[in-house]
């Protein structure tokens, strides 16, 4: 592979859209270099390709494969017991990149990495290594911890009481006096997080850890005051099992962070939230007047995460609104997510945004909503969200762009008149759009004339000029219009070095 433009080629073609099955399997050779692993890990793939790279004898293809964020996780199952450690380290770490999106690997895959007696034959990872990468991947729904306080595999009764306070009673109690004696161990190990007095006893030991103890854990009074002496009371204001007098004091707390924190808790009773709803600050006045919406803690957990984030919040979009310490609580229902949705407070509309089951009626009304966060979540977190909205988003919130781009909703096309917006990416949007007539192979922007490159509305005799240029080459090869036989011939020239470029 002599010639300098076989690599962008390779890559071009790798993620042409319109690459048939037999093209894109050929890139699976080893002379391709980097352009197999590359596109078994950035794109969509059809399912004959998914099967060679399932097969390939390369780990390198099938750990790309592993990180691929667009291929149904079913379709992965098989590397989850790959005889390579690595490639099964690459599945349970998840996607490359932290896209904002990830979605959960289905229970099957999860048991299989969890309960591997080892991190496969070439000796590159542990098990214990792949579930540390699995847990802190997000590929974990948070259904599933719980759903194993029950499984047949004691190992995996051992990992269910890792989340103590997600567990029923009855899933606690069942644990505790497991026939297994290390799930018996275990359970008694993890259910200190709601004994006050072992919390207090196991403190010293947690250092940094601390404000997540004093945020989630039962504390002892002698704890909570420690709290208010030294200033740890954000953590405290989110704790549901601190005393009404606590409570009555985060209300009457200098800091008004504080006092919006506890303003909305569902333990506020009428005195406290009919004071804070007179606060001296907007932010706790409003919060106030959220508490009737709030009467559970999954409610109150939905408000918190939403509020006060900003229009330009990229925060992981998780399952909606699933409270790993919640308890048996089932979250809040439709009918509260619906209430939101019509509310007269803003981030009421914006939780309701961001709830994906929300009717198509509502979801519409919200699209016209006169508060742009609330515009903005729903075309972040909703699947029915009008694609005209998620191209206003695009144009107007630069931070979203990367995500809204990965939406299956977002417009492919409809966005020629933005060819002369002033922000080269907005241009270079419409310079793709293959409704254009012209595209603009000419704009000073180099990402532009790139993106024009890629528009299957060119005249063939531009595409082979475009195709000849280091610096649009790529692109070019990526033209969904690129005839299936000059794909074949381009990969002829570089993996074999026969044919005519």
């Amino acid at each position: 592979m002599s010639d300098p433009l076989c690599e962008p080629w390779l890559r071009g073609v790798a993620f042409n859209p319109a690459a048939p099955s037999g093209v894109l399997i050929r890139l699976l050779d080893r002379s391709g270099h980097g352009a197999g692993p590359a596109m078994c890990e950035g794109r969509e793939l059809p399912g004959a390709v998914i099967d060679a790279a399932l097969r390939h004898p390369d780990q390198h293809i099938r750990r790309a494969l592993a990180r691929n964020r667009f291929v149904d996780p079913v379709r992965l199952a098989p590397l989850a017991t790959d005889p390579s450690g690595v490639v099964r380290g690459w599945l349970a770490g998840g996607p490359r990149g932290f896209p904002r999106r990830v979605r959960p690997l289905p229970d099957d895959i999860l048991v299989a990495l969890l309960t591997a007696r080892d991190g496969g034959e070439d000796g590159r990872a542990t098990a214990d290594e792949i579930a540390a990468e699995l847990v802190s991947s997000r590929q974990i729904p948070l259904s599933f911890p719980p759903s194993l306080a029950g499984h047949r595999h004691p190992g995996l009764r051992v990992r269910a009481t890792r989340s103590w306070q997600s567990l029923t009673p009855e899933q606690r109690t069942a644990l505790l006096d497991d026939p297994d004696p290390e799930v018996r161990r275990a359970a008694r190990d993890s259910s200190w997080v709601l004994d006050p007095e072992r919390v207090e006893a196991m403190l010293p030991s947690f250092g940094a850890r601390n404000a997540f103890v004093f945020e989630t854990c039962a504390l002892t009074p002698a704890l909570v005051e420690r709290c208010f002496a030294d200033g740890t009371v954000r953590p405290l204001a989110r704790n549901r099992h601190i005393p009404a007098h606590a409570v009555a004091r985060l209300a009457r707390h200098p800091d008004a962070g504080v006092r919006a924190l506890a303003a909305a808790r569902p333990d506020a009773g009428p005195d406290l939230i009919e004071v804070l709803a007179a606060d001296p600050d907007e932010d706790v006045r409003m919060r106030a007047r959220l508490q009737p919406f709030t009467p559970t803690w999954a409610e109150y957990a939905v408000v918190q995460r939403v509020a006060g984030h900003g229009p330009d919040c990229t925060c992981p979009v998780t399952e909606p609104f699933a409270e790993p310490t919640r308890g048996a609580s089932p979250g809040p229902s439709p009918d509260w997510f619906a209430a939101c949705a019509v509310s007269g407070e803003p981030v009421l509309r914006r939780v309701a945004a961001s709830w994906p089951g929300l009717c198509a009626e509502l979801v519409e009304a919200l699209a016209r909503d006169a508060d742009e966060e609330v515009r903005i979540r729903l075309a972040c977190h909703h699947a029915q969200a009008p694609p005209r909205l998620l191209l206003d988003v695009f144009t107007t919130r630069p931070a979203h762009r990367p995500h809204l781009l990965d939406l299956p909703a977002f417009p492919r096309t409809g966005r020629a008149h933005l060819t002369g917006h002033p922000d080269p990416e907005v241009r270079a949007l419409a310079a793709a759009d293959p409704a254009l007539p012209e595209p603009p192979v000419a704009d000073p922007d180099a990402s532009v004339r790139r993106a024009a490159a890629t528009n299957p509305n060119l005249a063939p005799e531009t595409m082979e000029a475009l195709l000849a240029d280091p610096a649009t080459a790529e692109s070019a090869a990526a033209n969904p219009a690129l005839p299936v036989p000059r794909m074949h011939a381009l990969l002829d020239h570089c993996l074999h070095g026969t044919g005519t470029p």
